[in-house]
């Protein structure tokens, strides 16, 4: 049985890279998390891991950083008229109880099979949800772009909607009328995988767009809302266990604060089946990232044997695969911003001198 503390407590010595590195990692991640709702975990976990941090510590760092940022995120949408504080509330308590679960999953896994063993977990974890569901919302997305019409509710959530199982609750921004009870696997899946690999957006937002009927706007700026409950619960277990590197969060924060403000101003510019191809694209590419991490761990385990050298070359393609995805993000969030704030500009009209 592994000691936890010897096993996870291993911080990293910063150099002036890393922290340059972290910092941008942490705007990149903020700008998607205020366009898309998630609390860009799916980019700076990683971000972190490729710069050798253990992933607990990466999990609980980035729980830390979250809930401020998503404050702030969830402030400056509020003032937009796109957050449902009731969704948020409602779903935040079921993704309490989720955390505490995820929690105690991942000290189990660290307990039984050390570092190595938790990282191959996050990163397995990570590639099969961000797969799945980039696909999913992928597909969706192109498919209303090319029907040139707007967001549609999904069969599954009008059957739901239709099911009158008391409690029956009502969320006014969100033009949701659905069972209390339909929206606790939503909140509980959300929380107990932002614990667990520190990514509930991804989770949350597909589930509230799909299973309650709530619009990818409503949905991508309630998640904040939940994602400040559950970070700051989570962040308060996860220190006391001595997971969280204050120095990461402060970095990370620094950075995510100026890019959630300019990714949630971004939201009232484009149509909002691009908010949904922005997520679906950078979850594939980093799915893609953390697949060639993999191998790393399952030769730590000794469940294979590869040589440091073709190791060193895989962890190389996956460090490239991630600074690909932040690129490719926020290329797509700033040219959409800039494309939809050039539509809607008019220009004054000429006044000819007299």
């Amino acid at each position: 049985m592994h000691d936890i503390a010897n096993e996870a407590v291993k911080f990293i010595d910063l150099t002036a890279a890393y922290v340059i590195f972290l910092f941008v990692v942490g705007f990149i991640g903020g700008l998607v998390s205020g366009f898309i709702g998630s609390g860009g975990a799916f980019v700076l976990t990683p971000g972190m891991m490729s710069l050798g941090v253990p992933g607990t510590v990466a999990v609980a760092s980035n729980m830390c950083h979250k809930f401020p940022k998503a404050l702030v995120g969830a402030y400056k949408r509020f003032k937009y008229g796109q957050v449902d504080l009731k969704l948020g509330l409602v779903l935040a308590v079921s993704a309490g109880a989720g955390v505490q679960v995820g929690i105690k999953i991942q000290r189990m896994i660290l307990e039984k099979w050390g570092q190595a063993g938790s990282d191959l977990y996050v990163s397995l974890s990570f590639v099969a949800v961000l797969i799945v569901v980039g696909l999913y919302v992928l597909r969706d997305a192109l498919n209303i772009s090319k029907s040139g019409g707007g967001e549609r509710v999904v069969l599954l959530a009008r059957k739901l909607q239709n099911i009158n199982l008391w409690p029956m609750m009502t969320f006014k921004t969100a033009n949701v009328r659905i069972s209390f009870w339909f929206t606790l696997p939503v909140g509980f899946a959300t929380g107990m995988l932002a614990a667990t690999i520190a990514v509930g957006g991804f989770i949350g937002v597909p589930g509230m767009i799909y299973l309650l009927g709530v619009s990818s706007l409503v949905a991508s700026a309630s998640e904040l809302v939940i994602a400040f409950v559950m970070g700051m619960g989570g962040s308060i277990n996860w220190a006391m266990h001595g997971m969280v590197d204050i120095r990461l969060v402060l970095i990370i924060l620094a950075g995510s604060l100026l890019g959630v403000q300019l990714g949630a101003i971004g939201t009232t510019y484009v149509k909002e089946h691009m908010i949904k191809f922005v997520m679906a694209t950078i979850m594939l590419i980093v799915a893609v990232s953390r697949g060639f991490a993999i191998p790393k761990y399952l030769h730590q385990l000794g469940l294979i044997s590869i040589n440091e050298g073709t190791m060193t070359v895989l962890g190389s393609i996956s460090f490239i695969m991630m600074c690909f995805a932040l690129l490719t993000g926020a290329t797509i969030i700033l040219v959409s911003m800039w494309k939809a704030r050039r539509a809607t500009y008019i220009p004054e009209p000429l006044v000819e001198a007299s």
